[in-house]
C-alpha cells in the first residue's frame, strides 16, 4: 500500500506545525489554560488549518484525543440534517476524562442558510460540553451570527521559505534525489500550498528518477514561467499566430484548459519588462475573460482572444 505523505508527515503536535507562529503560539496558550473557545479557521487550501485542529485535541487529550474529537466535512453533507443528527448526537454525549469535546466541521463555508442557523443554536445549547472549530476557504460564507460566536484565526499561504523547510523534511524522510531546481519548481507550483506542494513532489518521485525542474512542471501539468513568458513576449510584439501556435501546442501536450493557462499568464505578468499601465491592462484583460470561460464560454476562443488583445495594446 502505498503511503500518503500528506498524512504520513502531518505534524502531530502544535509545536510541529510549519509557519503561523502567533496563531500558534495562541492555540499553545488555550491548551495551557486548558480552555478552548469555538473558533473559526479561515484561509486557502493547504495552509495547515486542519493539521492545526487535529494538532490542538492531540495537545489537549493525550491518548484519547480521539474519544473526544469529531472530524466532519460539510462539503459531503452540507444540509440542516448533518447538524440535527451526526453533530448533536455527538455533542450530547459526555466528553472522557476531559471538560469538553472538540468537533471540527471542515469546510463550513459549504453548509446551507439553514443547516448555519441550525448549527448555530447547536453551538449555544451544548457550549458547556462542546467546542467547535468551523474551517471555511471564505469567511464570508458564513453567517454573522456564528462568526460573532467564534474566535477567528486566518491562516495565510506559507512563505517559501516555510514549505522549503517542509519539503527539506520530506526529502530528508524518504532519502529522495530532488536537486535544487526541482525544489525551486515546487514551490512555484504549489504558491503557498503545502498540501499541494507534498502531493507534486510524492508524484514526481514515482519516475525514479532525480527530481529536478522539468520533472516537476511535468507532473504538475502546468506550464513553466519562461514558457508563458515566451508566449506573452511574441504576443506583445504583434506575433499573434507564433504566440498562438505556442500556447496551443502546449496546452495539448500539457493537458490544460483554459483557466489553468490564465492563472498561469496571471502569475508571470508582473515579470514582464513593461510598463506599469500595460501590466495593468493585462490584468484588467485576464479578469474579464476567466469570467467568461468560468461563465461557460470556449476556452480556446477566449485564450486566443486574449493573446490578441495583448498584442493591440
Amino acid at each position: 500500500m502505498i503511503e500518503v505523505w500528506t498524512e504520513k508527515y502531518r505534524p502531530d503536535t502544535l509545536e510541529e506545525v510549519i509557519g503561523h507562529k502567533n496563531k500558534v503560539e495562541r492555540l499553545q496558550s488555550f491548551v495551557k489554560k486548558k480552555t478552548v473557545p469555538h473558533m473559526l479557521f479561515a484561509g486557502p487550501a493547504g495552509t495547515g488549518k486542519t493539521t492545526s485542529a487535529i494538532a490542538l485535541a492531540k495537545d489537549l487529550y493525550g491518548d484519547d484525543w480521539k474519544n473526544n474529537f469529531m472530524e466532519t466535512n460539510a462539503s459531503d453533507e452540507r444540509g440542516i440534517d448533518v447538524v440535527r443528527n451526526q453533530i448533536k448526537n455527538f455533542a450530547r454525549t459526555m466528553p472522557i476524562n476531559a471538560d469538553f469535546k472538540i468537533i471540527f466541521l471542515d469546510e463550513a463555508d459549504n453548509l446551507t442558510s439553514d443547516a448555519q442557523q441550525a448549527l448555530r443554536r447547536t453551538m449555544e445549547k451544548f457550549s458547556g460540553s462542546c467546542r467547535f472549530i468551523l474551517s471555511c476557504n471564505y469567511s464570508s460564507k458564513i453567517i454573522s451570527p456564528i462568526q460573532s460566536r467564534c474566535a477567528v484565526f486566518r491562516f495565510n499561504r506559507l512563505e517559501d521559505d516555510e514549505v522549503q523547510e517542509y519539503l527539506e523534511k520530506v526529502i530528508k524522510g524518504e532519502k529522495l534525489e530532488v536537486d535544487d531546481s526541482g525544489v525551486s519548481a515546487i514551490k512555484q507550483v504549489a504558491r503557498g500550498d503545502l498540501r499541494k506542494a507534498t502531493n507534486v513532489l510524492q508524484a514526481a518521485t514515482t519516475t525514479g528518477e532525480n527530481v529536478d525542474d522539468k520533472t516537476v512542471f511535468e507532473v504538475a501539468s502546468t506550464l513553466r514561467p519562461e514558457e508563458v513568458r515566451n508566449v506573452l513576449e511574441k504576443a506583445l510584439k504583434n506575433d499573434f499566430e507564433a504566440a498562438r501556435e505556442e500556447l496551443s501546442d502546449l496546452m495539448i501536450n500539457r493537458g490544460l484548459d483554459g483557466l489553468d493557462v490564465i492563472k498561469a499568464i496571471h502569475r508571470e505578468v508582473f515579470n514582464l519588462d513593461i510598463t506599469e499601465k500595460k501590466k495593468m491592462s493585462i490584468i484588467s484583460m485576464i479578469g474579464e475573460y476567466e469570467f467568461r470561460i468560468i461563465e461557460g464560454g470556449s476556452p480556446d476562443v477566449q485564450i486566443e482572444s486574449l493573446l490578441a488583445q495583448i498584442g493591440i495594446l
